[in-house]
């Protein structure tokens, strides 16, 4: 049951069995890395969700719409609708197809409710890029393995940044993961605004 007292049937979930503030909460409270942290607080998916959506803000070409934001931002969303689960990499395929197809239905229940834009090629694939750059920077700064490790044990090609690429609340330092209810109200706030600029934007269009 969802904080909101909402369920959802996980074999066939509606789009609208959540509320926002059930997901943000929900975010904020999957732990990345199976929750190891070299920090008081393991890191959430929510945090790493907006990290994700900086860095491919940040990266050059053209800026996103608010559609491919909200893309981005929700890129992990059926891991809060699954209970909080953020299986690690390694048992990933182990859990077969029948996961699989859960992680497929909850994404297509999170992308008709947000009316999210398909994936094009190129768009999938710089989102990894901004994913997989999020991981490196948690496995060295949040989790605290060494950079040779980095490659040899985890497999991680991509440098790690030296500088957080969010926006920090006050008294947080760069790296540390937030508490839960910094993260839920992070992510919430996020998500409220891109839905905001979208139907803003679809407005100009209507009206132009």
């Amino acid at each position: 049951m969802f904080q909101s007292g909402s369920k959802i049937d996980l074999l066939n979930p509606r789009s609208d069995a959540w509320t926002d503030r059930d997901l943000a909460v929900g975010l904020s409270r999957t732990n990345r890395w199976g929750g190891h942290s070299a920090w008081d607080y393991p890191l959430s998916v929510a945090q790493h969700s907006l990290a994700v959506l900086a860095i491919r803000e940040a990266m050059p070409g053209r800026p996103l719409t608010a559609g491919e934001a909200l893309r981005e931002l929700l890129h992990d969303a059926p891991e809060a609708l699954m209970g909080g689960l953020d299986i690690i990499t390694p048992l990933k395929p182990i859990l077969g197809d029948a996961f699989r197809a859960l992680d497929t239905r909850l994404q297509a229940a999170v992308n008709r409710r947000y009316d999210l834009p398909p994936w094009t090629v190129a768009s999938h694939r710089e989102h990894k890029q901004a994913d997989h750059q999020a991981a490196a920077n948690e496995a060295l700064h949040v989790v605290g393995w060494r950079r040779p490790a980095l490659r040899k044990t985890l497999g991680i090609e991509i440098a790690p940044m030296e500088h957080d690429p969010l926006d920090l609340p006050d008294a947080v330092v760069p790296w540390e993961p937030w508490p839960p209810y910094v993260a839920a109200d992070r992510f919430l706030d996020k998500l409220k605004a891109l839905q905001k600029a979208r139907g803003e934007a679809c407005f100009r269009r209507a009206a132009a």
